[in-house]
């Protein structure tokens, strides 16, 4: 092997999240989600490729960009991160981080959202896989099949390569019948396709020049000329928008000829379901895996995930439950397949919880919704040491901040005051704000929103250190209609005055 060979990870960072709700939602993905030990499987992915390499490329959604910087921050890895305008899959996203490669850097693709326990054998199995990559092939990893699952795809592996440690693929298997499943593996030479790869740059966009010329043209057409905002390097919307959506496996894999696939023998999960992510919790003498502040009486076969509050689990037998602060999941572990069909039919009857979480998660912190009722909403701001929130202006509704912990800086209309801990400040509608953190600890702040409309969307950024303000929001342009004068003299007197 080729020891002095440095792998590049890249880490696949798409999904939407919809067979782990409520969970994992299209705001909050799957590999987001804190799944085990308080961490999410793509923090656990950065910690396990870390072990090859600390410099970690990822490519996600726009829409997930500060997700996967904090992410990144919080697993002690560095690297940069592809944002992909809208989701084209697999070969659109490696062909892009191909592109933007060096054409000899050697690059391993992992999925952000699978869950390998082993980290060191992980690492000596992708290490196995150098010299075949080298040679100018593109490397898979088959993990030897543990029972016939029916979930997962496979891989038939052919005659050993001269070095031992990989073997031609001979062809791949489409996710198989229970009974096709069963003669796989007792044929022997078949082994699940877990979907990571090793390969060079210049390989892999051969590879795409041969079999989809289409998708390469659109990614160098994205690629050509990407702008860098920090460690953001953002696709061109329109190039990229273009481009077929379509996997690797299909769009390359199954037609090219220079294929190798190297054995992995530890555990492993694409943790697809409720019932894959029960069995990552070891089970009591009646079978019940339990999560969190979870309890089983006479119960039987339950597996319950309860991270917030007490779930107790009564003479049951063969359920999944979930809880979360605003959805619950009570399911058969028999029809956990079936969990997109609810969120799906959640989502036409226009259920927000069908997608999106309580809490939110935002570059400068995070905040939940705590209550909300008739022209009155209260939130939960923690916002992160050193930041700040946008220089921004709603136009109907007023808001009041309660410190609870931390020093929080105010700016209201040019004014700024320091607001400690059990002090408050108003601000009322039109009033041009912003929330700082000047502090080295973590800033909690209780929000009250009061007003006619209290959507997210009635909001006008002026500044923002996250590059959210769009070109035609400036004062003069976003200034709301003139109200009378006697509002306007009230509202001068009132800003900024603790309560």
């Amino acid at each position: 092997m080729n020891s002095t060979s440095t792998i590049h990870p890249v880490v696949l960072c798409g999904g939407s999240g919809t067979r782990l709700w409520p969970l994992s939602r299209k705001a909050l993905p799957k590999q987001f989600a804190p799944l085990l030990g308080g961490k999410s499987l793509l923090h656990l992915t950065l910690e396990r490729l870390a072990g090859l390499n600390t410099d970690i490329t990822c490519i996600a959604s726009e829409d997930h960009r500060f997700l996967v910087k904090e992410t990144v921050e919080g697993a002690g890895v560095s690297g940069r991160q592809i944002l992909e305008p809208v989701a084209r899959n697999t070969a659109a996203a490696m062909a892009a981080a191909a592109l933007l490669a060096d054409p000899d850097d050697l690059l391993l693709f992992a999925p952000a959202d699978h869950h390998i326990p082993d980290a060191a054998l992980f690492a000596k199995t992708v290490r196995g896989g150098i010299d075949a990559a080298l040679a100018g092939h593109i490397v898979t990893f088959g993990v030897v099949p543990s029972f016939p699952s029916t979930a997962y795809g496979y891989i038939e592996a052919g005659p050993a390569s001269g070095d031992g440690r990989s073997q031609a693929v001979v062809r791949f298997v489409e996710k198989p019948s229970a009974r096709v499943a069963e003669t796989l593996i007792l044929h022997g030479g078949y082994c699940w396709n877990a979907g990571i790869f090793l390969v060079r740059a210049r390989t892999l966009i051969a590879a795409l020049r041969a079999h989809a010329p289409d998708i390469l043209l659109a990614c160098e057409r994205a690629t050509a000329d990407v702008p860098v905002d920090g460690s953001f390097l953002r696709l061109d919307r329109e190039a990229f928008s273009a481009c077929r959506a379509d996997s690797i496996d299909y769009a390359v894999l199954e037609k090219h000829k220079d294929i190798a696939v190297v054995k992995f023998e530890g555990a492993w999960s694409d943790v697809g379901s409720w019932n894959a992510v029960s069995d990552l919790y070891p089970a009591d003498d009646a079978g019940n895996r339990l999560s969190g502040k979870a309890r089983a009486l006479n119960a039987r076969n339950t597996f319950v995930h309860a991270p917030h509050r007490p779930v107790v689990a009564l003479g049951t037998q063969d359920l999944i439950i979930v809880d979360t602060p605003d959805a619950v999941l009570v399911a058969a572990a028999g029809c956990a397949e079936q969990v997109a069909d609810v969120v799906r039919k959640l989502s036409l009857e226009g259920c927000a919880e069908a997608t999106a979480h309580r809490r939110v998660v935002r570059p400068w912190g995070a905040y939940d919704s705590v209550d909300m009722g008739e022209r009155f909403q209260v939130k939960r701001l923690t916002v992160k040491p050193g930041a700040q929130l946008s220089l921004q202006m709603h136009h109907h509704r007023a808001e009041h901040w309660i410190v609870v912990k931390g020093t929080a800086l105010a700016t209201c209309n040019g004014a700024v005051t320091l607001v400690r801990e059990n002090e408050s400040i108003y601000l009322p509608s039109g009033a041009i704000h912003r929330l700082e953190n000047p502090g080295k600890t973590m800033l909690e702040v209780i929000e009250v929103q009061t007003g006619g409309y209290l959507g997210e969307d009635d909001i006008v950024r002026f500044d923002d250190t996250y590059g959210r303000c769009g070109p035609a929001r400036t004062l003069a342009d976003a200034a709301p209609p003139r109200p009378r004068p006697t509002q306007r003299a009230r509202g001068r007197r009132r800003c900024c005055m603790r309560l």
